[in-house]
């Protein structure tokens, strides 16, 4: 029997099969998670994946029923459909992956000329002798052939030099700062690397880089340990308000968890912390002004300014980072009091700005920012789209943990389920929720206002309004029923009501009808979970054709990591903050009414 090659990307995963195994057995021997809700029967449409080049066997009437025509002549299939007629390469959307294997789409957008804010140079110096008593520092800067101002540098640089000289018999490798100081200095043969650090409300993201050669060597994801103070900004400010000292406990929360970060991304890799010469921290405005330290009062009073807007540059040790002895920390400029940097990485991830026609972009969170790029003018808002994406305030809500159902299908009258790493379902994260309601929506089991109709199966009792019951006791991984309540309907229903008016405020605003959208971009952890059919028959989205979206992930991430990599892209970030206009919901005239008539999923 004949075998075909299959090429899964951007996973890069390769396996063999025969002509008589569908693409999902093929990526299930290849150890990729695809989600296949129904079991491979067919119908739930969640193992959708794109045929780059090859033959495969003829569309099924079951497929034909599935994918509108539009993405079966764009190549889409469904993997459990689909017998392979040749070597093959096939694209992996995020969303047809589990939780557990989506990270491994990230990547730099793009081709990345390396230009780093800091390079090394390798030098040796006379030892000291009888005849020749200068002090060690003056042997370096009068040898060296870098001139040095003042022939100074601080002084923890200093205080490395002398022991460094002699374990390394008096030769090693000094690091620059593009800004003319010294960073630190290394053994010869010791490479210089970098840290990009996305702070988030709920979760940050760190990745080591080699300066030398651009590449990701480590990366680590954690809770933001700030989560015990509030699971908003709104409360973090509001206990920074208490005092000087719970303003800087929070600051301190950020830095002793990132140093724990930066130790094990070192160790990972066995990489010494005086390597990591140059960082780029990105976040919102709260989380970049909790991390340097900025007062926030100003954030939570209206009209809610930043205190510093531009990019700043400062020394790691000034906020005890353990790191090279002067390694600089860029933070990129904020754009207003509730879009920060990390949305300005997302924009320059994006490349929004070279995009033809108009295109939107938005980082869902608790928090949701979105710009709006058109004929050369870009303008931004921010919306309190709350914590109901992340699981928080839905009664059997939790993070996108195993067992956490992340993708739900409604037929035969029975729920078909797909949990993080297939565990038994323990509760319900936010792309589950999502789908659940959407389920409910087009199975007329809600109406237009989230209610439970006479056709909601499964129907329970539940102080404030009633609740389904998803999974019963003995099915669960913990033994009690995991059920979706009214009032979890309304979480969804208020969250996705904001981000939609706020995607609506800006087509007002630029006087853009939903249809004229080119380019839909979708960033943020939960923007590659969600199923982009669940949020558009929800109202989240427009109804546009589904090859306009575009699902990229940590966007604010590999913003981070292109400024870590290249000067220019800090000077792209930067410019995109003079030529962005900020609109503020909470004064906008229009953005009430687009909110209340959002609510309703007739929108």
């Amino acid at each position: 029997m004949n075998e075909f090659r299959i090429d899964f990307e951007p996973v890069g995963r390769r396996v063999s099969i025969g002509p008589n195994e569908t693409l999902l057995s093929a990526a299930q021997q290849a150890g990729i998670a695809l989600t296949a809700v129904c079991g491979g029967v067919g119908v739930c449409g969640a193992c959708k994946v794109r045929l780059v080049s090859g033959e495969l066997s003829p569309f099924t009437e079951t497929e034909k029923s599935v994918l509108p025509p539009d993405a079966l002549e764009e190549g889409w299939r469904l993997a459990c459909q689909a017998f392979p007629r040749s070597d093959l390469k096939i694209e992996i959307p995020p969303e047809s992956l589990s939780s557990s294997q989506r990270l491994q789409t990230e990547g730099i957008a793009g081709d990345l000329s390396l230009s780093p804010a800091v390079t090394i140079q390798p030098f040796e110096i006379a030892k000291p002798d009888a005849s020749d008593l200068r002090a060690d520092w003056e042997r370096f800067t009068s040898t060296f052939s870098r001139t040095l101002e003042n022939d100074c540098a601080p002084l923890p640089v200093m205080s490395q030099f002398s022991n460094l000289m002699r374990d390394e018999d008096w030769q090693g490798q000094v690091i620059h700062h593009e800004n003319g100081q010294i960073v630190g200095f290394l053994p010869k043969g010791k490479a210089v690397y970098g840290l990009a650090v996305d702070i988030g409300t709920t979760k940050m993201a760190a990745y080591l880089l080699n300066l030398e050669t651009g590449e990701i060597v480590a990366r680590k994801g954690e809770m933001n340990p700030q989560i015990a103070f509030g699971e908003d900004v709104v409360a973090r400010i509001a206990y920074a308000n208490q005092g000087e000292s719970h303003r800087f406990e929070l600051q301190k929360k950020l830095t002793d968890s990132l140093n724990g970060m930066i130790r094990e991304l070192c160790y990972q890799v066995s990489v010494d912390v005086n390597q990591v010469s140059d960082l780029v921290i990105v976040g919102n405005t709260a989380m970049h002004h909790f991390f340097a330290g900025l007062p926030v009062r100003q954030l939570g009073q209206a009209p809610y300014v930043a205190a510093v807007g531009q990019a700043l540059s400062f020394p790691a040790n000034l906020v005890g980072l353990e790191t090279a002895p002067n390694a600089q920390i860029y933070l990129p400029p904020n754009i207003a009091g509730y879009v920060g940097a990390d949305h300005v990485a997302m924009l320059l991830a994006s490349d929004i700005s070279s995009l033809p026609g108009t295109a939107v972009a938005l980082d869902i969170g608790t928090n949701t920012e979105i710009s709006l790029s058109k004929d050369g003018r870009l303008v931004s808002c921010s919306c309190a789209s709350g914590p109901a994406f992340e699981g928080a305030h839905i009664h059997a809500g939790m993070r996108a943990v195993p067992g956490a159902i992340e993708r739900a299908r409604f037929f035969n009258g029975e729920w078909h389920l797909a949990t993080v790493d297939e565990e038994p379902p323990v509760g319900i994260c936010g792309s589950g929720v999502l789908d659940i309601v959407s389920e409910l929506l087009v199975s007329g089991q809600i109406d237009s206002a989230g209610r439970f109709t006479d056709r909601t199966t499964s129907r329970i009792p539940f102080k404030g309004g009633d609740a389904i019951e998803l999974v019963p006791g003995e099915r669960s991984g913990t033994g009690k029923p995991i059920i979706v309540t009214r009032q979890d309907i309304r979480e969804i229903q208020l969250a996705k009501a904001a981000i939609r008016a706020g995607v609506d405020v800006l087509l007002s605003h630029t006087n853009t009808q939903p249809e004229e959208i080119n380019h839909f971009i979708i960033a943020g952890a939960f923007g590659t979970y969600l199923s982009l059919e669940s949020a558009i028959r929800i109202g989240m989205f427009p109804d546009l054709p589904r090859k306009r979206f575009q699902q990229i992930g940590n966007a604010a991430g590999t913003g981070a990591r292109m400024m870590l990599l290249s000067m220019p892209s800090r000077r792209s970030a930067e410019k995109l903050l003079t030529r962005t206009i900020y609109i503020e919901l909470t004064t906008d005239p229009a953005f009430t009414d687009l909110y209340v008539d959002a609510i309703s999923f007739n929108s």
